[in-house]
């Protein structure tokens, strides 16, 4: 081959270049055209330099030096391309992505939120404040001793059947009896007692756990509002008082409960307490007036004060509320569920 031809050959390819590199205005359109000139399987540059062995001897010396600064060009075009995209605002590769219309809206972040029952917590805390109550926490991991000894059951009651808790390990050389996980928040009203003299006006809040099987209205783990009221002169009146300002404030003016006569070893009398739901009842909670063995292993004197003492399900309430049918569905981390509130 002529050198005039081969040299010919390679500023056509230069041109060309030139103008494939300027023409591309976005990242696949530079990737193209570098494989196009430069890929190492069929690229032009290949193509003529496989034609180098065919320039005569004494030019090859010339038509590689040629050869080399077109390649070298290129090369040089394919960067410049790369840079421009990269720094030039206007260009799809600097906005992220190969194409952007500023005319769209943008996309919104989506922002989590607290779980329906931490919601209702906040709220009932909020509720109950209003009533004078002030929030008191205690240990989910409970001695005997505050779970059930000075709650008033005693050591043959069915309460304390390893059947019915979540026994952990036992204590004895230590003389605490055996840890369990709590069955009631009730252990923090007994603490708060045994720290505070009367008038004690608290609720606790927190899970509780109770071998139950899971169905549409237990679970083994759960939330629980215990609320205490201890003051001289408090009566059965202050309690249905409470509960049904409590009912009509969280539930709406158009809810009503009952109170039905019950037993707990820790109150006298006792009550349960249920609310409509449709054209049914259901059991939200327990209460009465506190015990007078419960006030005095605390160091109370039951002729001087009285008090009463409730402990209402959380996920109930909140069920209750919201028109769910399952509490499973609490539980269940479906987003498409929780999303709802």
């Amino acid at each position: 081959m002529a050198l005039a031809d081969f040299l010919q050959q390679l500023d056509e390819l230069a041109a060309a270049a030139a103008t494939a590199f300027a023409s591309a205005h976005d990242p696949a359109a530079v990737e193209a055209a570098r494989v196009e000139f430069s890929g190492a399987k069929s690229g032009q540059l290949k193509t003529v330099q496989k034609q180098l062995g065919g320039v005569d001897k004494q030019d090859r010396r010339t038509a590689g030096m040629r050869f080399n600064e077109v390649k070298n060009q290129i090369d040089e075009l394919h960067q410049a391309a790369v840079q421009r995209i990269t720094s030039d605002p206007t260009e799809p590769l600097s906005r992220g992505g190969p194409y952007f219309d500023t005319t769209l809206p943008g996309k919104p972040h989506r922002v989590g939120h607290l779980h329906p029952i931490t919601q209702s917590i906040e709220e009932l805390k909020d509720l109950m404040g209003r009533l004078g109550f002030s929030v008191a926490d205690g240990p989910e991991i409970e001695d005997e001793q505050h779970n059930f000894d000075s709650l008033n059951i005693p050591p043959e009651h069915p309460a304390r059947d390893p059947l019915e808790n979540f026994y952990l390990s036992t204590a004895q050389a230590t003389g605490d009896g055996s840890l369990l996980l709590r069955s009631q928040t009730s252990t923090v009203q007994i603490r708060v007692m045994e720290k505070t003299p009367p008038p004690v006006r608290i609720i606790s809040m927190g899970r509780v756990y109770r071998p139950d099987t899971a169905d549409a209205t237990h679970y083994p783990m759960f939330q629980q509002m215990e609320g205490l009221w201890i003051d001289k002169s408090v009566t059965m009146a202050d309690l249905k008082t409470v509960l049904r300002l409590f009912a009509t404030s969280y539930l709406g003016h158009d809810v009503h409960i009952r109170f039905r006569p019950s037993f707990f070893p820790f109150t006298e009398p006792s009550v349960e307490v249920d609310m409509s739901w449709g054209d049914d009842w259901i059991e939200f909670g327990g209460a009465g007036m506190v015990d007078p063995y419960v006030l005095e292993s605390v160091g109370y004197d039951p002729e001087q004060v009285t008090g009463f003492a409730f402990g209402l399900g959380v996920e109930r309430i909140c069920m209750r509320r919201h028109s769910i049918t399952d509490i499973r569905e609490f539980y269940r981390n479906d987003i498409r569920f929780l999303h709802q509130f």
